[in-house]
């Protein structure tokens, strides 16, 4: 009889250690809110919830504050990492009417390159407002920052009077012909402090008023936007474009592959982690044909509110295109370009056509990828470069 009362109670524990060990295994599993994470319907109930959780300007701070420290603690960024030296490369510039460009390198960690073109006016009076221009996931022998798209945006805002540096995702662009993959496991994180440091790079150029820093990125490039503008409050301006959505979280994981959403003590989405550039002028630019297709009625609304704590609904604008598809095409772009010139005092004089209010493009000159690399046979990658797909220390 004590044989069998022993035998229980070892089993009984035994049982006990195994619901234990599976209950910290999943509270040890981070919670991933991925791609299309919830309905269009459960996203509006969760907006009401985050809602409810603040009633005024202070209460939303709180809340804001913790939503940034869970954003950089999932990111693997908490607390910030030491700014190491950026031995920034920038060389064989080309010159065109209005602007320049110059293909420039720093680096983000030591060893691990972030890849680059950057842009700067002629013929304006300096010091210069400064705009990082990160790029979304379309791939081809000219994708990423080699889009003509970017080098539009880039070259127009150029020649209003802007320093514009436009990078490379990992596993893009230079980073990718250089055999970096962008399926690495670190790319959220590397590209967060990739852009963090893109701040640092522009300030660190002495044509850059550090005080006048924006940030515009289209799909991948916009949660990048809204992600770093909710991290880093140097950004004085964001332009998030077709990315902003209460139900879609990312698709890649670069975007939704650490726990930055969704913790046992906090939920958000990105809609309120683009809320986090209150009360700094924001442009949501949305279309009818993806996931920000909601935008004007749902997103827009729940991020003005935020606005409105501050006193500065004027400072959130949304651009909407109901019968247009994701991308930064030309559409959006000369949406984009008023706000910029607006709250980044850009000189729009000689771009702009002032009847029609259309801004110039056709000035620029679309470059090829062997015109844009940062180094080659002629300029050598330093021999200290981490190999394609070193784990960077942090």
């Amino acid at each position: 009889m004590k044989q069998h009362f022993v035998l229980i109670v070892a089993v009984i524990l035994a049982a006990s250690t195994s619901i234990a060990s599976a209950a910290d295994k999943a509270q040890a599993e981070p919670i991933l809110c991925r791609g299309n994470y919830h309905s269009e319907a459960d996203a509006v109930k969760q907006l009401a919830r985050m809602a409810a959780t603040y009633k005024n300007l202070d209460q939303w701070k709180a809340r804001a504050a913790n939503i940034r420290k869970q954003i950089l603690t999932g990111a693997n960024l908490y607390p910030l990492p030491k700014r190491t030296p950026l031995n920034a490369v920038v060389h064989k510039k080309r010159t065109y009417e209005g602007y320049t460009v110059e293909s420039a390198a720093f680096e983000a960690r030591p060893g691990y390159f972030v890849y680059g073109s950057l842009y700067r006016p002629l013929g304006k009076k300096g010091p210069h407002a400064g705009i990082l221009c990160p790029h979304g996931h379309a791939r081809g022998p000219a994708g990423g920052r080699l889009r003509a798209d970017q080098q539009h945006r880039c070259a127009t805002l150029a020649r209003m009077g802007a320093v514009v540096f436009s990078y490379d995702m990992i596993g893009f662009g230079d980073s990718e012909h250089l055999g970096w993959n962008h399926g690495h496991k670190q790319a959220l994180t590397l590209q967060t402090w990739s852009s963090i440091r893109g701040i640092d790079f522009l300030e660190s150029l002495a044509d850059v008023d550090k005080k006048r820093i924006g940030v515009t990125g289209c799909s991948g490039g916009g949660t990048q936007t809204f992600l770093l503008t909710a991290v880093d409050d140097r950004v004085a301006v964001a332009v998030p474009v077709v990315m902003v959505s209460a139900h879609f979280f990312g698709g890649c994981h670069c975007e939704s592959g650490m726990p930055i959403h969704k913790t046992a003590e906090l939920e958000t989405n990105n809609a309120e982690i683009a809320a986090l550039a209150a009360p700094r002028p924001l442009l949501l630019v949305s279309v009818g044909g993806d996931w920000t297709k909601n935008t004007p009625k749902v997103e827009y609304p729940y991020i003005r509110n935020v606005y409105g704590l501050y006193g500065k609904t004027s400072q959130v604008e949304n651009a909407h295109f109901p019968k247009e598809g994701h991308g930064y095409q030309r559409s959006k772009r000369q949406a984009m370009y008023p706000f910029m010139v607006k709250h980044l005092g850009l000189d729009a004089k000689g771009v702009v056509d002032p009847k029609t209010g259309d801004f110039d493009e056709s000035k620029n000159v679309l470059e090829k990828p062997e015109q844009m690399r940062v180094f080659d046979k002629e300029n050598p990658l330093p021999s200290h470069a981490l190999k394609p797909g070193s784990t960077v220390a942090f």
